[in-house]
């Protein structure tokens, strides 16, 4: 897991089940961290500003390497040999794993129309899933098209976090192995083990 704000960022494993820490490593106090995602035997984490991507040791969270990129890092998932990230606009990039070279771009769209501020992002099954930053809709997006293919409602998932206008749902995570998937949000005290079910049809 990964956590954010300039002085408190870092990349850490824990046991989801006992909460207990494994593991961590703390981030140069002058980066702001974001999305993070395994490749292989290595886990890319992105920073908010600072345009460096950060490459890890999966198994020891060794730091192993760096790159650049343009613009700003949010949601960042890996998707058969490739890796998609998010920076806040409407647009997903198609990045190289190995050098986060950029490949191409797609725009997300909803009905025809641009959805702004795509946030965190999981790559599962072909699919992009994603949420919209301060809302509860999780989207899952066709990466080749960018257009968006089914909406999870979110709104269901209690916000225990503390009266803050930023403490929104933003995280989504795939539990291996199974359909089902940890949900959570900024500064939330839980986290949520849930699946993804079509809604009662009215009929």
């Amino acid at each position: 897991m990964g956590t954010g704000q300039y002085g408190e960022s870092r990349l850490y494993r824990f046991d989801p089940v006992t909460g207990d820490e494994r593991a961590s490593v703390d981030l140069d106090p002058q980066l702001f961290g974001e999305g993070i995602t395994q490749f292989e035997d290595s886990i890319w984490q992105l920073t908010w500003k600072a345009g460096e991507a950060i490459r890890y040791n999966a198994a020891t969270l060794k730091e192993t390497g760096r790159a650049h990129y343009e613009g700003e890092g949010w949601g960042l998932c890996a998707l058969d040999n490739e890796l998609i990230t998010s920076d806040g606009t409407a647009e997903l990039r198609h990045l190289d794993p190995d050098n986060f070279e950029e490949r191409s771009r797609v725009t997300v769209t909803r009905d025809g129309a641009p959805v702004n501020e795509i946030n965190e992002l999981e790559c599962v099954d072909g699919h992009v899933y994603a949420n919209v930053w301060f809302s509860t809709d999780i989207l899952r997006i066709d990466p080749a098209t960018g257009k968006v293919t089914g909406v999870i409602d979110a709104s269901g998932v209690k916000n225990n976090a503390a009266d803050d206008p930023n403490n929104v749902l933003n995280g989504i995570a795939h539990i291996k192995g199974t359909d089902q998937f940890y949900v959570t949000g900024k500064r939330w005290p839980d986290l949520y083990r849930v699946s993804f079910e079509p809604a009662a049809s009215d009929t």
